[in-house]
């Protein structure tokens, strides 16, 4: 009787063991290491998918899941482990939802991002040149795919008054029975899903194609723009165009961003181990 139960002691170590065994594992698979911060301009905060929050600072690791938050005069560049990069603008939030490159074993890649607000710069790596297809970035009106380039992207938000009136006469367009709309909701909501004129910039997604090429696609339809050329899409639902000229987007980052070769985790350049205590907010 004691040895049976002995035994029944011993497979339940065993299982629990191998529990913990599998969830250390898929722990450690959750917070892979994507890239590096190699230029930093000002405070970032880096919110978990636990929920916890970090301050970063330069060589802080980003790992998946990883939401970026830059403050209003603060740009940051991200350095992924396949050479890619991307500058985040001031007053951005951007997610890493799921970026896996392993150098040996191309049919893993797999690069997710999320832009919620703002803008960065966008600079294709290893994973983009062999796997075009495994790159996505989402936005709020169109996901953008690459075919090997550099690009830019801006999300313009639209204020809570216009997004309100742009709603309230979407609802009045299909219900005879809706609530009246005033004249000037009506046209705010109305310059909504046309393409932007400079200076101003209304709201929605811009891109800016410096080479190579990207797509957008949602909704609304799929366009491809070319180096050199700006596209504009208002809403999910509204088919990306070409806008003739630069809409007045604007990407100034300090001098020393511009040239990120000498910079720390550099491809020419030995990477430096990362600090081992950020700022931790829970």
């Amino acid at each position: 009787m004691f040895c049976l139960n002995f035994k029944s002691y011993v497979r339940w170590l065993q299982v629990l063991m191998l529990g913990l065994l599998l969830a250390g594992a898929s722990a450690a698979w959750a917070a892979q290491v994507a890239g590096t911060i190699v230029q930093l301009s000002g405070p970032l905060l880096a919110k978990k998918a636990d929920g916890t929050a970090r301050i970063l600072s330069l060589r802080s690791e980003v790992e998946g899941g990883d939401t970026l938050m830059t403050e209003k005069n603060t740009y940051a560049m991200v350095k992924f482990i396949d050479n890619s990069e991307i500058t985040l603008k001031p007053n951005t939030t951007f997610k890493v939802e799921k970026f896996s490159y392993e150098a040996d074993k191309p049919d893993g890649d797999s690069a997710s991002f999320n832009l919620v607000k703002g803008g960065l710069r966008s600079v294709t790596g290893l994973l983009g040149k062999r796997n075009k297809e495994k790159f996505s970035m989402k936005t709020p009106s169109a996901t953008i795919g690459i075919r090997g380039t550099t690009f830019t992207a801006d999300w313009i938000a639209p204020d809570a008054e216009a997004l309100a009136a742009y709603n309230m006469a979407s609802t009045a367009a299909l219900d005879q029975f809706a609530a009246p709309v005033k004249p000037l909701q009506l046209a705010q909501a109305a310059n909504m899903p046309n393409a932007p004129n400079a200076p101003g910039l209304q709201p929605g997604l811009y891109v800016q194609v410096i080479d190579g090429m990207i797509n957008l696609s949602n909704r609304g339809g799929s366009q491809n723009f070319s180096a050199g050329q700006f596209g504009y899409t208002a809403t999910f639902t509204h088919p990306p165009v070409v806008v003739p000229a630069n809409p007045a987007l604007q990407f100034n980052p300090p001098p020393s961003f511009n040239s990120s070769q000498n910079s720390p985790g550099s491809s020419t350049a030995t990477p430096a181990k990362p600090k081992d205590v950020d700022c931790i907010v829970r």
